[in-house]
């Protein structure tokens, strides 16, 4: 049999998730495998069984678009999903041999961010690493220089206490990286990352088997601050023009909210600790 491929890997792994019931096929009843069989996804396709088994384990790893349309229209994939589903049937070129370059943040952009006195941003780059962070940041959450945002989300307790949406956060966390590094070609620096957080968080490992992918460039964020109390606060995620997959994170309140209060003592805070702060504010 020959090895799994990124494509055959992300086809099994959806199809698993698939309940027959969804799709208009007789559930229940003893079922060797969850979700569908391999040659109820080819029916539902309009493929031959024995195609798309050659797909899912690698023997043909390049099919047509309109074969990806339909398996995405079987597997009732997202456009996130269906356009990383044809990513991965028509990968990109690999790069050239060697590690990738440390990731930098460009000066603009730092000195940009750290003119928002009353503005939490960073720099992440394509990995989730925090490369660069203003103090407001710092001040907000787990934003400093340095930190890995995935290896703090699932591995740093203080995290999931300050994140009240964490349920929901931590699979959004995934979703985004995969999206972000979906070119389907092997990277160590990925495989390293992916690999040693998996050793040590079973609710990860969970998490990246389902291949879920969805970019996050925007939504809210439910915090219960150590020091200021609950905030509610918007983010928005840039692309940085020139950068290989780098953002400008970006979190604001809504004007006149309790969280602009709350995030306005936090500046004050701040600009008292630059180095962060601790402790619970009294109410």
């Amino acid at each position: 049999m020959a090895t799994s491929t990124h494509l055959g890997e992300y086809l099994r792994a959806r199809r698993e998730l698939v309940r027959p019931e969804d799709v208009g096929l007789p559930g229940g009843g003893r079922r060797r495998v969850p979700g569908l069989r391999r040659e109820e996804l080819a029916l539902l396709a309009g493929i031959s069984a024995d195609y798309y088994l050659r797909l899912e384990q690698g023997r043909d790893q390049h099919p047509s678009a309109q074969v990806v349309d339909a398996l995405a229209g079987a597997l009732m994939l997202d456009d996130d999903a269906t356009a990383h589903l044809h990513r991965l049937a028509r990968p990109a070129p690999r790069r050239g041999a060697g590690s990738p370059g440390a990731e930098r943040p460009l000066p603009g952009i730092r000195q940009l961010m750290m003119s928002w006195t009353d503005t939490p941003a960073f720099v992440q780059g394509r990995y989730t690493d925090v490369l660069a962070a203003n103090p407001m940041a710092t001040a907000l959450g787990p934003y400093t220089e340095g930190v890995n945002l995935l290896r703090a989300t699932f591995l740093d307790p203080r995290v999931r206490e300050l994140h009240q949406d964490w349920e929901y956060a931590a699979p959004a966390v995934v979703a985004s990286l995969r999206a972000v590094a979906s070119s389907g070609s092997d990277d160590p620096r990925l495989t390293e990352l992916v690999g040693e957080i998996s050793s040590r968080s079973e609710e990860f490992r969970r998490l990246w088997a389902r291949h879920d992918v969805k970019p996050r460039t925007s939504g809210i964020s439910r915090m219960n601050h150590p020091r200021v109390g609950p905030l509610e606060l918007n983010f928005e995620k840039l692309s940085i023009n020139g950068t290989d997959g780098q953002l400008l994170v970006v979190y604001h309140a809504e004007p006149g909210s309790p969280a602009a209060r709350r995030l306005a003592l936090l500046a004050t805070i701040a600009a008292e600790r630059p180095d962060g702060v601790q402790g619970r504010a009294r109410t």
